[in-house]
């Protein structure tokens, strides 16, 4: 919904807090507010926005903004509330029901009958919104107009608030209740629920301050207005929960992953074993890249071959259309066999190895007890991605919104950035962050990712090129060495040393971040480039005098691999897109074009020759992504 003068709101709880902001809000915007509360300071918010609005010039015949003394528990103040308000304006736009109380005593120490207490809780925060719910409801159909209802929930809503588990279950019925109501969206009609964590107020000032302190601090009543402002705004947003926190920011509950596990699928009829989609023709054979002899030279290591698609599909299995498949530091470590225990004799009796980490595609075929539909465009993270097709156990793959280049460098190199972050660097706010390599697949997320989080982003390239892509990603200091020396640049402007250090170099590199490293910092290794390529292969090297230099300053030097955290995946994956398609998080795919599995051994020269720029892509199917791209 367009925010534009002439339209009309309601907003319940209005007098203070929250309420009064988005009061304000609302005006602000030309819409006629009316403020309903118990408390009389309602007044004052009424007051307050006429005398703004008198400062304009202005023809309207009804007043900006009025107060109703309304107890939202009483079913005769209610309807008096919306009767005056549609008397006044004669529609309802927008309804924010956003009254709300604290529980002041537990309800199994409370002696009473808890009518004075928790119960008046379960009616102000529960029972009163569901009224609201309805009225608006009533009145938006009766007029057959759009509208949207937004419902004031709480993080304590979707976590257990300790301190008082009768508003963290009234908050928790809010946000069901009101994602139950996503099918509204078919009347025009649409209900969101606004979950903020802690905001200064005097509702948050009975919390205990240091479960503020533990959660970052307060959130700023800015923050949660533009919550509710973009759920009015979003008209694909229908039922949707909008979680704010001053650790993650604006992210939407559940992650598509969490919600799979429950949403109920249309089974298949078990009398076929497969089902084809008419848009994609299964082949009975295909095109793959496999590993035909170990060697550091990814050239010389593989080569295209010509393979039989096996029937019938498994029934746990999913045949998978390949559009794009990304490309890795690590294919040259895959094809020296590094990344298999035992001798390289005993690797080599492997061979052929399928090669390639990553793609994503569209679902062509499933076998019988797969739920994923045909058509779905999906992700995988599994060997074998340099192929025209392949055949993968569901469990594996990765529903995504579309199979783009942008999504593949969400994979590897963007899930390696957001998990090492939070699980490997306990990423906080207020830090100061090096990102090394960072113009390239997995450094822009890192450098997006720490900048998104509240903290001063140090980011390392090669070249002018590089160096603008980062300015433009929101690096606070781009240090290119091929005009500065790093070393002296860390020194001279980061004498206290770095925070957090995402190092995917290796080598001399490792060195001088680690003498970059402040007390108590911490050092994620993602990898080791620079050590990769060579005539014998990746090198390991020593680091003499390592324990001692962590013990001196209390650091932490943490290695990360992605596949220890497959579990985490989809949730980070969700978070990903979410920043993207909302604008938050820009995706930099290298402009040199890879079609063709033909050309995979050039994009992994072209990866490691250095002058790449963001994430190398190759487009396995370049007729077909054509195809898609007008979809």
């Amino acid at each position: 919904m367009e925010l534009k003068a002439g339209l009309s709101a309601i907003v319940t709880g209005g007098a203070s807090g929250i309420g009064k902001a988005l009061c304000l809000a609302l005006a602000q915007k030309g819409i006629f507010v009316t403020v309903a509360d118990l408390s009389e300071k309602g007044k004052e918010v009424a007051f307050l926005i006429e005398k703004e609005n008198a400062k304009l010039p202005s023809k309207l015949q009804v007043p900006s903004a009025i107060f109703v003394k309304c107890d939202v528990t009483d079913a005769n103040d209610l309807a008096a509330a919306f009767n005056k308000h549609l008397e006044v304006y004669g529609g309802l736009d927008i309804c924010i029901n956003n009254a709300g109380i604290a529980t002041p005593l537990l309800f199994h120490k409370d002696k009473t009958d808890g009518s004075g207490t928790w119960k008046r809780t379960i009616n102000v925060n529960l029972t009163a919104v569901v009224d609201c719910t309805r009225i608006a409801i009533e009145i938006m159909r009766a007029r057959k107009k759009p509208g949207v209802i937004i419902n004031m929930g709480s993080a304590s809503g979707l976590y257990p608030m300790y301190a008082d588990p009768i508003y963290s279950g009234t908050k928790g019925g809010v946000v069901l209740f009101t994602r139950s109501l996503a099918p509204l969206k078919r009347e025009g009609i649409r209900v969101n629920v606004l979950c903020p964590e802690f905001v200064q107020s005097e509702l948050a000032m009975m919390i205990n301050p240091r479960i503020i302190d533990a959660v970052g601090g307060f959130l700023s009543m800015e923050e949660v207005v533009n919550g509710a402002l973009e759920l009015i705004k979003d008209e694909s947003k229908a039922g949707a929960c909008l979680w704010i926190t001053k650790r993650r920011g604006m992210e939407y509950w559940p992650s598509k992953s969490v919600e799979g596990k429950y949403k109920l699928n249309q089974y298949k009829s078990r009398r076929s074993q497969y089902t084809t989609t008419s848009d994609i023709i299964v082949p009975d054979t295909f095109k793959k890249i496999i590993v035909h002899t170990l060697d550091h030279n990814f050239r010389s290591a593989t080569r295209v071959v010509q393979t039989h698609l096996k029937l019938p599909i498994k029934p746990e299995n999913a045949v998978v259309k390949i559009i794009y498949a990304g490309v890795n530091a690590s294919d040259v470590n895959f094809s020296s066999g590094r990344y298999f225990e035992g001798k390289n004799n005993e690797t080599a009796a492997r061979l052929p190895l399928d090669a390639g980490f990553e793609a994503v595609g569209i679902i062509a075929a499933v076998g019988d007890s797969v739920h994923l539909k045909v058509g779905t465009p999906v992700a995988f993270m599994t060997f074998g991605s340099y192929a025209e097709f392949s055949v993968i156990p569901a469990k594996h793959l990765l529903p995504v919104p579309r199979p783009d280049a942008e999504v593949v460098a969400m994979l590897t190199s963007g899930l390696t950035a957001s998990i090492a972050l939070e699980k490997a660097g306990q990423m906080e706010n207020g830090k100061v962050v090096l990102v090394t390599a960072a113009a390239g697949g997995t450094g822009q997320f890192a450098v997006q990712l720490a900048k998104l989080a509240g903290n001063k982003v140090v980011a390392t390239c090669g070249g002018a090129d590089k160096a603008s892509l980062l300015r433009s990603l929101g690096a606070d200091r781009v240090i290119d060495y091929k005009k500065e020396n790093i070393k002296d640049v860390l020194m001279k402007e980061y004498p206290k040393g770095i925070d957090i250090i995402y190092e995917s170099v290796g080598g001399d590199m490792f060195n001088i971040c680690l003498n970059a490293l402040a007390v108590y910092g911490r050092f994620i290794v993602i990898g080791m480039i620079s050590q990769y390529q060579g005539n014998n292969g990746w090198q390991p090297l020593k680091y003499p005098g390592l324990c001692e230099k962590l013990l001196a300053k209390s650091q932490t030097v943490a290695g990360f691999f992605l596949i220890h955290y497959a579990h985490l995946w989809q949730e980070h994956l969700d978070k990903l897109f979410d920043l993207y398609s909302t604008g938050k998080l820009k995706v930099a795919v290298d402009p040199k074009r890879f079609n063709g599995l033909d050309s995979v051994a050039d994009a992994v020269e072209h990866l490691h020759s250095g002058k790449s720029l963001g994430k190398v892509v190759v487009c396995v199917d370049p007729q077909f992504s054509k195809t898609m791209a007008k979809l």
